[in-house]
């Protein structure tokens, strides 16, 4: 992954605090410049549709400079990235509102869940930062999970892709049945019987996953 994506990945860009910093508006989106090492090259920056791509321009040939995108030990390499690594930083804190996952649906569980249940996602490996948790608050059974997972270990006919999955626990002859439906999947890293992964790229509608999250909330609050 390349370092624009792992920076924004979990964030959305606030337009109004982008034009603030020094963005300029256009037709398809926003631009940014800046000169850095003593104006020997140009950062040059584009938002378009949330997604954030650059250039790096050597001034003195007036010419793309590529090789900051290749690992190397040369100095000028490691000067630029470093340059370009604070610009890029410096912006997603004053210019991004930012989430606990990559995409829309997983926040969206994350609000619906706390505002129905007051119960707030936890993270408690160090070892997997994007892996959270839902733990009926009386209780503390887990209800939901959700995992941050490459889409090919979840079926290997697809291509290796980052995707959001939650975890949810309902009877045997359900998920059975849900399993037959497209964005059901075998449970990842749980009990095969009692889980099931709920892919999370909006191919299902929010409603749908709202009511099983339901129903295994009340599957653990029983027990």
């Amino acid at each position: 992954m390349n370092i624009e994506y792992e920076l924004f990945k979990k964030s959305t860009f606030n337009f109004p605090n982008l034009i603030k910093y020094g963005f300029i508006k256009e037709l398809n989106g926003y631009k940014y410049e800046i000169n850095i090492l003593n104006n020997n090259f140009k950062i040059m920056l584009n938002i378009i549709d949330n997604k954030l791509t650059s250039k790096i321009i050597d001034l003195n040939f007036n010419d793309e400079y590529l090789n900051f995108k290749v690992d190397s030990n040369l100095s000028i390499n490691n000067k630029i990235k470093e340059e370009y690594e604070l610009i890029l930083k410096d912006i997603k804190e004053k210019c991004t509102t930012q989430y606990n996952f990559i995409f829309k649906q997983s926040n969206d569980i994350c609000n619906y869940i706390y505002k129905k249940y007051k119960v707030k996602l936890e993270f408690l490996w160090d070892t997997s930062p994007d892996n959270g948790v839902f733990r009926n608050k009386y209780n503390k059974k887990w209800f939901g999970i959700i995992l941050n997972v490459s889409k090919n270990k979840l079926d290997s006919n697809y291509k290796q892709e980052e995707v959001e999955v939650i975890n949810i626990k309902l009877n045997e002859n359900m998920i059975n049945e849900l399993l037959k439906e497209k964005g059901f999947f075998k449970s990842y890293h749980m009990n095969k019987k009692s889980w099931i992964s709920i892919i999370l790229d909006s191919s299902l509608d929010n409603e749908i996953i709202y009511s099983l999250i339901d129903q295994s909330y009340d599957i653990v609050n029983k027990k």
